[in-house]
């Protein structure tokens, strides 16, 4: 029996606690559905936690809420929670009278003998106690639940972070993009005239700037910066309330009462002497109310505190959205700005090929033209050879007329082939762009 491992949940919505006994390697599911048997929350709506607020992980067993070396539900404790609820309001019934004290209850003033009498008080005594202990556990379950909403406080925290570093890196290379493809585009219109043009590059890039335009929208995450920031503050306006603490002096101190009041009758003497419950039943009934009291406020506080956790609970799914949209924006941004890298590459080619082709021009015309001029102006200065068109009239240099003449019509020839083959170089060029 002793190595048996009992847990004991605390089930915040009825401020009941049920034990089960663990059965050897069950699963925390298994133990899920008796609880579901038990207290009516369905096994996806329950919510357990331990004192430090983590919740029970269910690819564990459920031993993992026995903590070894502490038994019995008096030092440790699981605290349930229906997630489908976020306003526990009650009503709580406190724990029932015993027939003894309840007899003393109804009529106050009976006289009862001292030896009858001490029975009855160390019941009353010990029902007061327990008022004070469940407080006390309640008290431990809102703790849990705080101590867990600041577990996915810090959690949403990280997130909002990681958000806007991404968010911020994008702005940035928008603003790096805006300017380079303004500057691009001004650089090209200025060359158009004299240079390569492209009606389909200049297309693209201009959808390029209307895209990344629209990819700016992904940076906006102000709306969820401003309910981030709203519900950080409300959180820590919970941690600063004074009901985030123990309320329970009153009902300590009416526990004392009742100890002593009992100590006091315990040392009479048991004679025959009687005497009323007057005294106690007033403790007992104070002790009630300041219960009733403080678990109102309690109970108020951990709705809210519910309340805030079920906000972070809807907000998270929006921040993953926002960093995937945002990703998905930085990655269109980027493949915008290597695809306009790689055309400016293109262009560069184009205008490298156009240039070399016309060098060539230039220099076979320069080749070719040296040779007859060359031999023409060495003739003419020779002084055997005259000018050819006054030679024209002279019958006995018809030979040499007829060798300049055919000198320059292989220079046209040559030329004109040289000339087609750069137009049809330039229109290949212009195909590809």
């Amino acid at each position: 029996v002793l190595f048996l491992q009992i847990v004991h949940i605390l089930n915040m919505t009825s401020a009941k606690i049920g034990s089960f006994l663990l059965h050897s390697e069950e699963s925390l599911h298994s133990l899920q559905i008796r609880i579901e048997f038990e207290t009516g929350i369905s096994t996806g709506n329950q919510e357990l936690l331990l004192e430090t607020g983590i919740c029970l992980d269910p690819r564990k067993p459920a031993s993992q809420c026995v903590i070894d070396g502490v038994r019995g539900w008096d030092s440790y404790m699981v605290y349930l929670f229906d997630k489908s609820k976020t306003v526990y309001d009650g009503p709580f019934a406190s724990r029932s009278l015993s027939d003894c004290v309840n007899y003393i209850v109804q009529d106050s003033k009976i006289q009862l003998p001292i030896p009858q009498l001490r029975k009855v008080w160390a019941e009353a005594v010990h029902y007061v106690i327990g008022l004070k202990e469940d407080y006390s556990r309640l008290f431990q379950g809102q703790r849990a639940a705080m101590l867990s909403l600041l577990r996915y406080n810090a959690n949403l925290i990280k997130m909002k972070n990681n958000m806007v570093s991404a968010s911020q890196q994008l702005k940035a290379k928008l603003e790096f993009f805006h300017q380079s493809i303004r500057l691009d585009l001004e650089r090209y219109s200025d060359q158009m005239a004299y240079g390569i043009s492209s009606e389909k590059m200049l297309k693209a890039w201009k959808e390029m700037q209307e895209k990344a335009s629209q990819c700016a929208q992904a940076e906006d995450i102000g709306y969820l910066d401003e309910q981030i920031m709203a519900l950080h503050t409300e959180i820590v306006e919970l941690q600063k309330s004074p009901y985030a603490r123990r309320q329970g002096e009153v009902m300590e101190s009416l526990e004392q009462r009742a100890i002593d009041l009992y100590k006091q009758l315990k040392t009479r003497p048991p004679d025959h002497a009687y005497s009323d419950s007057t005294d106690m039943v007033k403790i007992i009934v104070q002790t009630v109310q300041s219960q009733d009291r403080v678990l109102k406020e309690l109970f108020g506080h951990l709705s809210k505190l519910l309340g805030c956790k079920q906000k972070i609970i809807d907000l998270l799914p929006k921040i993953e959205v926002a960093l995937n949209n945002i990703k998905e924006a930085d990655n269109s941004v980027m493949q915008m700005q290597g695809k306009r890298q790689r055309e400016i590459w293109h262009l560069l080619k184009i205008a490298c090929t156009q240039s070399s082709s016309r060098s060539l021009v230039s220099s076979s015309l320069e080749g070719t033209a040296t040779t007859p001029a060359a031999t023409w102006f060495s003739q003419s200065s020779s002084g055997n050879v005259p000018h050819p068109l006054s030679s024209m009239a002279a019958p006995e240099d018809g030979e040499n007329f007829v060798h300049v003449i055919e000198e320059n019509l292989n220079y046209l020839e040559l030329f004109s082939s040289i000339l087609q083959e750069a137009r049809q170089e330039q229109n290949n060029s212009m195909m590809v762009s």
